[in-house]
């Protein structure tokens, strides 16, 4: 195989980018009631599926399993990769096992897709895919507490106990990788266009200087702001209690006066344009960002922390070919696989020893070299994880408490 020339393919898909508008189904106001609406009626206060997977012997269960030589897998559109209308990685997982994967890129968000396939799952039924990939938030923590997602054999997976990265091992949304194993994971931290800004930033207090004053760009997604907020008042997301919920909603409405707008994937083009000077951002847009020319946009890492997301393979319960879908999750965790998924994804690779590969097979320093790509020891130790709420009425508060950031 040999794979196109990766900075060509990062040019032609720029479509991949607004992927992560809708990562974790991101709502407000009255978008957000709405889906709330939708999720209650899931089953989410609990099911008698939860009930029946907690009754499983899950040992008994894959030591009675067999591979059958198929895989229905979904993902996101644009979220693997791509050469000439083909897939080389699971062309190669073919070859290597004689497992055909029937891959569908059918979740274009975490709210809708969780509210599709939640009535299947709480009725005991297939929903017709051996892995799906969501995203750490809500909804993966309703898959799991509801009983809808199977205990992952990780005897089955000694590739993810030997190549995977630190940051994806033992997650708070799912101690011990109980139900998932990560496939690609991104930061939140800040971005600015170093031509426009009148200094450098480096904190997200520099979103309160009057130097700034309506250049400053935030994001409209309430888990993106609150966690923001959370980390701009010195507080971790994933220890925070309802009062740091408040007092970091106050920050956010004590910057609100340097705010241009609340953004979706939009931002992006508000740093290149010059309408922003400084915002909120994802790493992975950035880098693409910078790959195509946007050499005066940069990625900052704020003093006081910066958030880290996960999107995650999950097996569904009744799924039709569970061995055949660990087969690929153990696949997929080495250095080759990983690193020719990454060269073409460009979000934070869970395989560390897949910036060799890149750097020495694929011949793309701009990928192995990259920061974004593969953290620094100093960007690990400022990431934070996101809160992982304990149940439906917290969920609830916390969209109370920051909804009126944007809607005020």
């Amino acid at each position: 195989m040999t794979p196109t020339d990766p900075a060509l393919m990062r040019g032609l898909t720029q479509a991949r980018l607004s992927r992560r508008t809708l990562l974790r189904g991101a709502v407000t106001g009255l978008g957000a009631m709405a889906m709330a609406a939708t999720l209650a009626g899931c089953g989410i206060k609990g099911s008698d599926a939860g009930q029946a997977a907690r009754n499983i012997d899950w040992k008994a269960f894959w030591a009675s399993q067999k591979k059958t030589g198929h895989l229905d897998f979904a993902n996101w559109p644009l979220y693997i990769d791509q050469d000439k209308g083909k897939i080389p990685s699971l062309e190669m997982f073919t070859k290597a096992t004689g497992i055909k994967v029937n891959y569908q890129a059918v979740i274009q968000n975490n709210a809708p897709f969780y509210a599709t396939i939640a009535p299947q799952l709480r009725a005991q039924q297939s929903i017709g895919y051996d892995i799906i990939v969501m995203t750490n938030g809500w909804e993966v923590t309703e898959l799991i507490n509801n009983g809808f997602v199977m205990e992952l054999d990780h005897s089955r997976l000694p590739n993810f106990a030997k190549y995977a990265a630190d940051n994806v091992k033992n997650p708070p949304y799912d101690p011990n990788n109980a139900h998932s194993v990560v496939w690609q994971s991104g930061f939140t931290g800040l971005a600015y266009n170093k031509k426009l800004a009148p200094k450098k930033v480096t904190s997200f207090q520099d979103l309160l200087d009057p130097a700034f004053a309506g250049h400053v760009g935030m994001m409209n997604d309430n888990t993106e702001l609150g966690g923001a907020g959370l980390l701009a008042t010195g507080v971790k997301p994933v220890d925070s209690t309802p009062d740091d919920w408040r007092r970091a909603a106050e920050w956010l409405i004590k910057a609100r006066s340097n705010v241009s707008g609340y953004y979706d994937q939009s931002y992006i083009d508000k740093l290149q344009n010059g309408d922003t000077w400084v915002s909120q951002a994802w790493s992975g847009d950035i880098f693409q960002a910078q790959a195509n020319g946007a050499t005066d946009i940069e990625f900052v890492v704020p003093e006081e922390g910066q958030a880290i997301w996960h999107d995650n393979m999950m097996i569904p319960m009744q799924a039709q070919h569970p061995v055949d879908a660990l087969e690929w999750m153990n696949f997929y965790y080495t250095p080759e696989i990983a690193g020719i998924v990454e060269d073409w994804v460009n979000y934070i690779c869970p395989v560390p020893d897949a910036k060799q590969y890149i750097a020495d097979e694929l011949e793309d320093p701009d990928v192995s070299d990259s920061p974004l790509v593969f953290p620094t020891a100093d960007m690990e130790a400022r990431s934070n994880e996101l809160y992982v709420f304990k149940n439906y009425d917290e969920y609830e508060l916390w969209n109370s408490i920051f909804n009126p950031v944007i809607q005020s």
